[in-house]
């Protein structure tokens, strides 16, 4: 009891120091005349991540500018929300708009913070994370706090120390750090407890970055809800939401992206320079969460093809605009940290140890050595790992047998594998929505925004994937696992089964996606290697049930004349 209830008042903290920029920022362009929820969404998200990286640089600049900074971003987002809904300026239906993804973003966190602790673990809440859904995985969720901890002592005397694994802060992206240092000024703690929960709460941004692109595609009330909260109870989320590298909040940043591109009146936003300021910024703050979101680009590139293409001069504003967020950091990593592309041999070329070689020479050098026939058979590696292939069907194998053994662990152990490396068995159940969809265009051509926009998710993950097979160099030490890649895909991919199959069988999806969700909480629950001496905590599951099922009536508040007024008019 006494461990739920810390966690819920520091989930409740860094909720709010997360949110008060967002919301601050909705609702100064809400005041200013904006109206378009997606929007809306989109500048709360950019918002929010620009506030971590100046955090960053504030830090980096003296530690001293940094604490300053944080205690101003809070406050003044503050006084500005407050100076808004005092406002006669805001329609108050608008407000409703608006809470209901706050909201849905505060259970979401709510969900995977007391799932992750439903066994304990707050000793230690990022070594534990490294083991709870999944077979143990590497230390890099540790990573933000390890060199947030630096630059909040130290700012730019000296480099940090690398990272176990000689891992330099130049070699990741630094948002997520931005995002710790901005709220650590309001207490911290030995055990890395804030860390996780700050952690989580930025993960769960995609539920605003989805829900903006819902909205803009003209999803209708149910089907917004239950995609949601199919997305939500995916092992997708439930992993990398609590084992906190920062996967899903690039994601979120490019799903805000994609909304833009499909926002209503888009006729006049690809002629705005201040949508082109925005679609860059986000862009680029996605790029400066993860390098793997490179792999998100061909995604939104699909989006727009459909939405119509922007001018040059638009493109142009974008790119000055990203130019100036990412420049700065990658002046850190050529002079302060050189030389800042590890990561990026390692997933271009498959080369992990640190050399002097450049990236394009290493690439060059990579694929010399592995020649014509070493390149396609990599590149079909690729392709299995995306699709499970036989080292997918072995693992699946290996499950059945335990389960006939009654060894319920090792099925869960080669599943929870399963399902975290490889794309397409990741979706599990929900595949029925594609096959649903290819039975009813056998049988007509059905229509209607759900159907349209599920089979333009799958024309994006599928130009995605196929670009993302490419450019991972393949083999054993560079493949396309989910977790390598942009997060974007498989939520689009996510969102295309759930959407597809309510199209198709609206009374049956919202059943079926239970049935989903029971399966899913049943594989995941589960602690496989408790914490010594931990034990189940009846508290936290009744929290984490409780914000389990209030997500999607909170969602199925989101009006249709709402989904309607931001409908495409194509």
């Amino acid at each position: 009891m006494a461990d739920a209830a810390r966690l819920l008042v520091i989930l409740a903290l860094h909720l709010a120091l997360t949110g008060l920029p967002i919301l601050a920022a909705m609702l100064l362009a809400a005041r200013a005349g904006l109206r378009v929820t997606p929007l809306l969404l989109a500048i709360g998200l950019a918002a929010s991540g620009l506030v971590a990286i100046l955090s960053f640089w504030a830090f980096y600049a003296s530690p001293l500018l940094g604490r300053s900074f944080g205690y101003l971003v809070a406050f003044g987002s503050l006084g500005a929300v407050v100076a808004c809904l005092g406002s006669r300026r805001i329609d108050p239906d608008l407000l409703k708009d608006l809470a209901v993804p706050l909201l849905l973003w505060a259970l979401a966190s709510a969900f995977v913070v007391y799932l992750g602790f439903l066994h304990g673990g707050t000793a230690d809440p990022l070594g534990m994370s490294t083991t709870r859904f999944s077979s143990q995985l590497p230390s890099d969720n540790v990573m933000p706090s390890w060199f947030a901890d630096w630059f909040f002592h130290h700012g730019h005397s000296g480099s940090p120390p690398p990272f176990p694994g000689d891992w330099f802060a130049g070699d990741r992206p630094p948002l997520q750090v931005g995002y710790q240092l901005a709220e650590r000024g309001f207490g911290w703690d030995a055990t890395g407890l804030r860390g996780q929960i700050i952690g989580v709460v930025v993960q769960q941004l995609w539920v605003l970055g989805l829900w903006a692109l819902l909205l803009a595609a003209g999803i209708g009330r149910r089907a917004r809800a239950l995609t949601m909260f199919a997305v939500l109870v995916s092992g997708l989320v439930i992993v990398h939401g609590f084992y906190v590298w920062p996967k899903l909040l690039p994601a979120a940043l490019l799903l805000a992206a994609a909304a833009l591109l499909l926002a209503p009146g888009w006729e006049g936003l690809r002629r705005d320079w201040r949508a082109a300021a925005l679609f860059g910024g986000l862009l680029a703050l996605a790029l400066l969460a993860h390098g793997a979101s490179v792999f998100g680009l061909a995604p939104l590139a699909v989006f727009a093809l459909a939405a119509g293409l922007p001018s040059w001069r638009w493109l142009g504003a974008a790119a000055v605009v990203g130019a100036i967020l990412l420049v700065p950091w990658a002046a850190y990593q050529k002079y302060d940290e050189p030389p800042g592309n590890r990561l990026t041999k390692w997933m271009l070329a498959g080369v992990e140890p640190i050399d002097s070689r450049g990236t394009v020479e290493t690439i060059l050098d990579s694929y010399g050595e592995a020649g014509w026939g070493g390149t396609l058979e990599n590149k079909w590696r690729n392709v299995e790992t995306m699709t499970g292939g036989s080292p997918g069907w072995k693992r699946l194998r290996t499950a059945v047998e335990d389960a006939g053994h009654g060894d319920w662990q090792g099925t869960a152990v080669e599943l929870r594998q399963l399902f975290f490396f490889s794309l397409l068995p990741s979706l599990g159940l929900l595949l029925l929505g594609p096959l649903a969809m290819a039975v009813a265009w056998l049988h007509g051509r059905p229509d209607g925004p759900e159907w349209r926009f599920s089979l333009l998710c799958w024309l994006a993950v599928l130009v995605g994937c196929v670009v993302w097979g490419l450019l991972m160099f393949g083999g054993p030490e560079s493949n396309a696992s989910i977790h390598v890649g942009s997060l974007a895909i498989p939520l689009l991919a996510l969102s295309a089964c759930a959407l597809g199959l309510y199209a198709v069988l609206p009374r049956f999806a919202p059943w079926y996606v239970g049935l989903w969700a029971l399966l899913t909480l049943a594989l995941c629950a589960p602690t496989l290697t408790p914490p010594e001496g931990s034990a189940y905590s009846v508290t936290a599951g009744l929290l984490a049930a409780l914000a389990l099922v209030a997500f999607p009536l909170v969602a199925l508040q989101g009006d249709d004349a709402s989904a309607r007024a931001n409908t495409l008019a194509r």
